[in-house]
């Protein structure tokens, strides 16, 4: 059985879908690995090193899509679905919430596709958590985002021109990466505070030497994730975020709702209140925003406040991001194939269940079918 591996096509997407460190692990298992040519220039990884490994390296992009099972990053384009060969099985992201066409496209191909983000949230499948691992890096790049950008100091400075205070940075979401926002920023010198509709989050973000935002206002969901709030909730929300907002020097937003329009938390008249030349980084662009006056991939400048609006971070440290996010289709990939190396898709179970979107042809996943309804 091979394994193809294709350069990403997607503007900006400098990632890579499998690197050399596990090549060998899946050739343990007799499977070989072809990995087009210049897949991994992004992430600083030369075809040699991939050679070195065991891989083969084709210079014709279709045969990387011809293989048995092909792994990618971002949702494949209608071109590259084309070019999947009868009964394949295609593993990466492919955004079944928001992204219908490629869901349409996929099932007129007669594919069978795992989408790494619809992977259940489960002890077992913690190795195989894509959105987690690449949520580490988009959380980590935030905090240093928003420290570059502000123009003042983020530890306490002691000098003999006397002491400047600590910077404050409130991070509104304390998943994977609101969490390790807060964890950076602390570690930068910053006094943080972290909040969240999850109270059950609380003591992860103390534990982190972070003070809890307490707003009165809570909303668990299912999956680990925040529910979406109602209207009477989202006005409370929103006028306690406000005032509390405009005491802080950085305020970094990591919150989404799966397959919906990300919360609007920030409001301008929030950003009216912020003190110039303070700082908000808004990782829920791609998704519309936190922020109010948020304008996706671009940094402006609002009321004397820059609001960065960054897509796609995890891209920007592409040879890490890349390297966590193998090992998480390694340990998919080894769920999938047996000690022979043959592909045995178990749909009895949950993990591979939950992530499959659409089987031979038949959108299989709920809420990729909730989707394609809507979009129809």
């Amino acid at each position: 059985m091979q394994v193809g591996v294709p350069k990403e096509s997607a503007p900006g997407e400098l990632r890579v879908a499998l690197v050399p460190e596990v090549i060998g692990r899946l050739r343990a298992r007799s499977i070989d690995v072809l990995v087009q040519a210049g897949a991994g220039e992004g992430a600083l990884i030369p075809d040699d090193l991939y050679r070195e490994a065991g891989a083969e390296i084709a210079a014709d992009p279709s045969a990387a899509y011809a293989s048995d099972i092909v792994v990618k990053i971002a949702p494949p384009s209608e071109q590259e679905i084309k070019a999947l060969r009868s009964g394949s099985l295609l593993i990466g992201f492919l955004a079944p919430l928001t992204s219908p066409q490629t869901t349409r496209a996929l099932a007129a191909a007669g594919a069978t596709a795992l989408a790494m983000e619809a992977i259940p949230r489960i002890t077992r499948a913690q190795a195989m958590d894509a959105l987690s691992s690449q949520a580490n890096v988009g959380g980590y790049r935030a905090a240093l985002l928003g420290a570059q950008t502000l123009g003042r100091f983020f530890p306490m400075m002691t000098t003999a021109a006397g002491t400047v205070p600590p910077a404050k940075v409130l991070v509104l979401g304390a998943g994977v990466a609101g969490l390790q926002a807060l964890a950076t920023a602390k570690r930068l010198g910053a006094r943080t505070t972290g909040y969240d509709v999850r109270p059950e989050v609380a003591e992860q973000v103390r534990s982190l030497g972070a003070d809890w935002l307490d707003l009165g206002v809570e909303a668990a969901g299912e999956g680990g994730y925040a529910r979406e709030l109602s209207a009477q909730e989202r006005e409370a929300q929103q006028q306690a975020l406000t005032e509390a907002i405009k005491g802080f020097d950085v305020v970094i937003t990591t919150a989404l709702v799966p397959g919906r329009a990300a919360p609007r938390l920030v409001t301008a008249e929030a950003v009216r209140g912020m003190r110039a030349g303070s700082v908000i980084v808004d990782l829920a662009g791609e998704s519309g925003g936190n922020c109010e006056l948020s304008e996706p991939g671009e940094t402006v400048v609002r009321e004397g406040v820059k609001i960065a609006a960054p897509l796609n971070l995890p891209a920007s440290m592409a040879e890490h991001a890349s390297a966590l996010f193998a090992r998480n289709v390694l340990a998919l990939i080894e769920l999938l194939v047996d000690k022979d190396g043959s592909l045995k898709l178990d749909f009895e179970d949950e993990i591979v269940a939950g992530a499959c979107i659409v089987r031979a042809g038949e959108v299989v996943h709920a809420g990729a079918r909730a989707a394609l309804e809507g979009a129809a």
